[in-house]
């Protein structure tokens, strides 16, 4: 079995938040609530869950952009929350980010070869002449023209602009990548062969993905296990097809059923979620999901349940 690359215990991220007059009134807005995840070398972990559930939150606080409030990030057998900025900074080479928006994560006064070389005058990687060669080597793997590197961001399509991003964050040979919605504000048809481009650059250079999406069908054909989130915290962990299958989370479900249908006449039940997200200031007592479940019972909201392994053969994990 592949060694840990990644491990989250008990991962906490919250920000104060004023209120009031004159802001008299501290409050806690707890966005990644005690988050433990596992990710493999050369796997693919799916994160998955609605707009606000804390998602992006997560991969920045495991990037240490965020200062975790409490708990821990092991990177490659190192804890990353010691770490002071010297430390952090070379670590960060082997974890690279793709973002959501790739146009706002392109600066528009930089050529693309200026942006793809950045990374690699501040760490200082190679020669002049290397790096200018990693250039045109990084615009062949991503499915650019070599012309495109004197060329700026703002005359790309948002795909190519996608594509630039990608290149960068595989500019210092990272061995984990954060995706962050990377493909939420693309087209569809561009979607797919962005998705294809990620599995192919993991086959060839043998990258491990944390791959963030609100949307559980492309989560699903990305990776190899899922996790679902709800308010900041893991409600379901465990096989991709078993998720995507056999899934006994109630949210989880609802999430599923949430997927456009592929054949239009095909008439389906659905059920809606009850209610809208709770606020993560005013969290619900017990299950945090108890206000929107459709199977919630009086001990949901004064019980808060334990994740618990309920799968034999696979590591599969509900609460």
């Amino acid at each position: 079995m592949p060694e840990t690359l990644l491990q989250t215990v008990d991962l906490v991220k919250s920000f104060p938040i004023r209120r009031g007059f004159f802001s008299q009134h501290h409050f806690r807005l707890v966005a990644v609530d005690r988050v433990n995840l596992t990710i493999r070398q050369g796997e693919t972990l799916g994160l998955v869950g609605e707009s606000g559930c804390g998602k992006s939150t997560l991969g920045l606080t495991i990037m240490q952009l965020y200062e975790p409030t409490s708990g821990s990030v092991i990177f490659d057998g190192q804890e990353l929350t010691s770490m002071g900025g010297g430390e952090m900074q070379k670590k960060r080479r082997q974890m690279q980010m793709i973002f959501q928006d790739p146009l706002a994560a392109l600066d528009p006064r930089m050529t693309v070869e200026e942006i793809l070389r950045e990374p690699m005058d501040i760490h200082r990687v190679g020669t002049v002449t290397e790096r200018g060669t990693e250039v045109t080597r990084l615009l062949k793997v991503t499915g650019m023209p070599s012309d495109a590197a004197l060329r700026f961001p703002t005359e790309f399509s948002g795909g190519q602009q996608q594509r630039i991003g990608i290149a960068r964050a595989l500019a210092l040979q990272p061995k984990l990548l954060i995706c962050d919605e990377p493909v939420s504000a693309l087209d569809v048809s561009v979607q797919a062969q962005i998705l294809n481009l990620l599995r192919d650059l993991q086959d060839q250079f043998g990258l491990t993905y944390l791959f963030i999406s609100h949307n559980i069908a492309v989560t699903g054909f990305m990776s190899q296990r899922i996790g679902v989130m709800y308010l900041g915290q893991m409600v379901e962990i465990g096989p991709s097809q078993v998720i995507v299958r056999e899934s006994r989370h109630p949210y989880t479900n609802a999430l599923l059923k949430a997927v456009p249908e592929p054949e239009p006449k095909r008439k389906r039940l659905k059920r809606s979620l009850l209610g809208d997200v709770p606020s993560p200031i005013d969290r619900p007592s017990g299950c945090p999901f108890h206000p929107r479940c459709p199977i919630a019972e009086d001990r949901c909201q004064v019980e808060a349940p334990a994740m618990r392994e309920i799968g034999r053969t696979m590591p599969w994990r509900v609460i």
